[in-house]
């Protein structure tokens, strides 16, 4: 049975899962979720994934849902298919690990919350407040200042090797433009190149507008 994606086509985290789908050559599925119409809080939604957010997948009554943990699922179950994107050695991992960790605490927090000021909120018909985005965007600059040492150092993260925590940043690293920033790539040469390589792989573009099901590869 085909893996179902359950998420909405341009939700960040529901791309973040199609990303590695798509970088492992795994075929799916996606099962649209309207939220408009408030689909991700019915109640047959919510017995799968019971905080009422996408994506979560079906793959074969196997229920999993948070992004990060899909992501990682799919590289552990396709080994030996696609991208490896995480080390298989004890240290390539630890480093992984510690990279993932700098996503996680170092700028998803602050940049999702800079995309949600200026983006999402006024789609929802609510005020931006500048003061906070300006202070978020500033914070994120100091921690990009870290990341410039790091990729002057080695082209990725984790070392020479695209892993997840690269991907990771994709969802709402590009978004931020739409944010009025265009921190992403003016910090500096190191971030710019590092996150412009990101932003051109084939995994990205396939999935950047909007997810769709791929049956074969």
């Amino acid at each position: 049975m085909v893996l179902k994606l359950h998420g909405m086509q341009t939700s960040t985290c529901t791309r973040r899962a199609a990303t590695v789908l798509v970088e492992k050559k795994v075929p799916f599925e996606f099962v649209p979720v309207d939220m408009s119409k408030q689909e991700h809080k019915s109640a047959a939604f919510v017995e799968n994934q019971p905080f009422g957010q996408v994506p979560y997948i079906d793959d074969d009554g196997f229920i999993l849902y948070e992004s990060r943990a899909i992501c990682r699922y799919i590289v552990d179950k396709y080994p030996n298919q696609g991208t490896a994107l995480v080390p298989t050695d004890i240290k390539g991992k630890a480093l992984f690990e510690q990279a993932a960790s700098i996503e996680y605490s170092n700028f998803d927090p602050i940049c999702s919350k800079a995309v949600a000021e200026m983006v999402f909120k006024p789609r929802r018909g609510q005020a931006s407040d500048k003061a906070v985005y300006d202070s978020l965007i500033q914070t994120l600059s100091s921690k990009l200042d870290a990341y410039e040492v790091i990729l002057g150092k080695q082209k990725y993260l984790a070392g020479n090797e695209v892993t997840l925590a690269d991907l990771f940043h994709l969802p709402y690293g590009t978004m931020l433009s739409m944010a009025g920033s265009d921190l992403m790539t003016s910090k500096g040469p190191n971030v710019a190149r590092w996150f412009n390589d990101l932003c051109a792989r084939d995994s990205w573009n396939v999935v950047k507008d909007g997810v769709k099901s791929i049956s074969s590869y």
